[in-house]
This record gives C-alpha cells, sequence and structure tokens, in this order.
C-alpha cells in the first residue's frame, strides 16, 4: 500500500459555502472522500492536508519526500504566484498532479498562468468534485497499479 498526499491550499476549507456558482455545494471532507474512496480498492491510502499558509503547504510537500508515492495537490490561489510550492514539489521524487475544481483557464485572467505546473506530471481541471476521483485515477495509473 501507498500513500497519496492530498494537498488542499488557501479557502478550500470554505467548499460548500464559497461561491457555490463557481466550486460546487460539495464540502471539502466529502472531497477527501471521494479521494480515499477511488484510492481504497487500489490498494492505496489517501492522506489529507490542508492550509491557508504556504509555509504549511510546504512543510506537506517536504514531508512527503522518501514516505508517499504520490501528492495531488489543489494549490487554490497559490497556483498562480507560489514559486516556493514549485520549487518543493520540484524537490518531490514520485508522481505529482495538480487539481482544480474549475477550469481556471474560461476564469479571469490571472488564473490562467500556474508556477506549479511545470513541476507536474498531469492537471485535471474543470471536473469539480469528479476530478478528485479521476486524479486519484490517473496517479494510480502513474504508479503503475
Amino acid at each position: 500500500m501507498a500513500t497519496i498526499l492530498l494537498l488542499s491550499g488557501p479557502n478550500l476549507n470554505l467548499l460548500g459555502d464559497r461561491e457555490p456558482q463557481i466550486y460546487g455545494t460539495t464540502t471539502l471532507d466529502d472531497l477527501v472522500d471521494i479521494a480515499r474512496s477511488a484510492a481504497a480498492p487500489r490498494g492505496h491510502d489517501v492522506e489529507h492536508v490542508q492550509s491557508n499558509s504556504e509555509a504549511g503547504l510546504i512543510d506537506a510537500i517536504h514531508g512527503a519526500r522518501k514516505r508517499c508515492a504520490a501528492i495531488i495537490i489543489n494549490p487554490g490561489a497559490f497556483t498562480h504566484y507560489a514559486y516556493a510550492i514549485a520549487d518543493a514539489l520540484a524537490a518531490f521524487d514520485g508522481v505529482k498532479l495538480e487539481l482544480h475544481l474549475s477550469n481556471t483557464h474560461t476564469r479571469e485572467s490571472w488564473r490562467h498562468r500556474s508556477v506549479v505546473s511545470p513541476y507536474v506530471n498531469g492537471i485535471v481541471a474543470g471536473l469539480g468534485a469528479t476530478g478528485y476521483r479521476i486524479a486519484v485515477d490517473a496517479v494510480c495509473e502513474q504508479l503503475g497499479t
């Protein structure tokens, strides 16, 4: 059994209440449950960390080195300017996937650029809660399970 680290960035703790017209009404706990339910039949465990601070996410990425097989990260607004998170991901040797509930390319222009994308194996965006299952499936495929 391998561990997949699921990281949730700033304001994702407000899902279910925050801008439901964009993010839906699914809570963060619901999304974590979706990820765990997708990983379990494939023999993997999902560990979840949510942080509203860049340092918290970086510490979690550092802690995943040599311990977790993969990272799925929804960096929230950090996607667009958090070079330190990008550097931390670059130092992680496992599978990495960037995840977004909304399609960032159809939103405000400042959301169109990701500083994280160059350091991940793939991106899932714009599929809402379904994206969490798809992200886990994609990571498992990359892990060969």
